[in-house]
């Protein structure tokens, strides 16, 4: 035992390493996946009897309009969610420089990653208020009236999503700060020989440095947007109306919620939103192959 250990030490040891990560992971992260899909197949309360309906969970979503509405929102979520990235980079650009008092600016702007997303919740409830929120006093003193920025349905999912922005656009902003810090000097100096100035020299030097940093805000982002329950839980609570729903929040709605406890067609809404991340992940892993193989 003792020859066979010495002879494939170091074949072995990262093994070693990784199995208890991969332990966890298949017990606490796939071998939920599949046990969700299971239940998607049945009609169950969690309690009681299995019955088994095969794809009529799957079918009953289609004529849902509820899920529908859900999936529309999730869809303004994903697309208005990734403009955290170019605005993280530009923060992370602006405190990029030695400057006096710079270090202060990097913890106002660190500041709402480290807060509760309950917080940042509660906190844009009240900026919204109609009657005495910040938003709308400030409307009010332009001349302009109050808008109940939670309370119509036009405007309740931007709301919510703009509440969003502000830590995950600081999330991004660290991402890229660690980037910033690992590029190439020689580089920036190069190019400066070659009088690349602003725009070309970020677009042309400094932004192919960053595609690693790219890469993990854009997946880490997307991810964000499409399981997006926290926010809305606060501050509507899907209303008004069920405006505010997102696939997430509708599908906690119907397996633990005043609906009856459906878990066979919440987990059903779980796997629709799980093969929608899929997509997107593996699209992201497939370019940033082809971009490996192309550098």
């Amino acid at each position: 035992m003792k020859g066979f250990w010495r002879a494939n030490q170091q074949r072995l040891a990262p093994w070693l390493f990784l199995a208890p990560g991969v332990l966890m992971f298949l017990v606490y992260v796939i071998a939920p996946i599949f046990q969700s899909i299971s239940i998607s197949l049945y009609d169950w309360d969690g309690l009681g009897e299995k019955r088994y309906v095969g794809l009529g969970n799957y079918i009953e979503l289609i004529d849902d309009e509820a899920f529908y509405t859900s999936l529309k929102n999730n869809l303004i979520w994903l697309v208005l969610y990734l403009l955290a990235i170019p605005a993280g980079l530009a923060v992370a650009l602006f405190l990029n420089q030695t400057v006096r008092g710079i270090r202060i600016y990097k913890s106002l702007f660190f500041f709402p990653f480290v807060i509760s997303q309950v917080v940042v919740g509660l906190m844009f409830a009240w900026f919204y208020d109609p009657s005495d929120g910040l938003m709308n006093i400030a409307l009010m003193a332009m001349g302009f009236d109050a808008i109940p920025v939670l309370a119509d349905e036009t405007y309740v999912t931007y709301g919510i999503i703009a509440a969003g922005l502000w830590p995950q656009t600081a999330y991004c902003m660290i991402l890229y700060l660690t980037g910033l810090n690992a590029v190439d000097k020689e580089q920036i100096e190069a190019a400066r020989l070659d009088n690349a100035r602003g725009f070309k020299m970020l677009w042309y030097v400094i932004l192919p440095q960053l595609r690693p940093a790219t890469f993990i805000a854009l997946v880490v982002t997307v991810i964000g947007a499409l399981r997006s329950f926290d926010l809305i839980s606060i501050m509507t609570d899907g209303g008004p109306w069920g405006s505010s729903r997102v696939l997430a929040f509708y599908m906690y709605e119907q397996a633990f919620s005043e609906y009856g406890f459906r878990m066979g067609y919440g987990a059903a809404i779980a796997v629709v939103l799980f093969l929608i991340m899929m997509v997107y992940i593996i699209a992201f892993l497939r370019k940033m192959y082809r971009d490996e193989r192309r550098g």
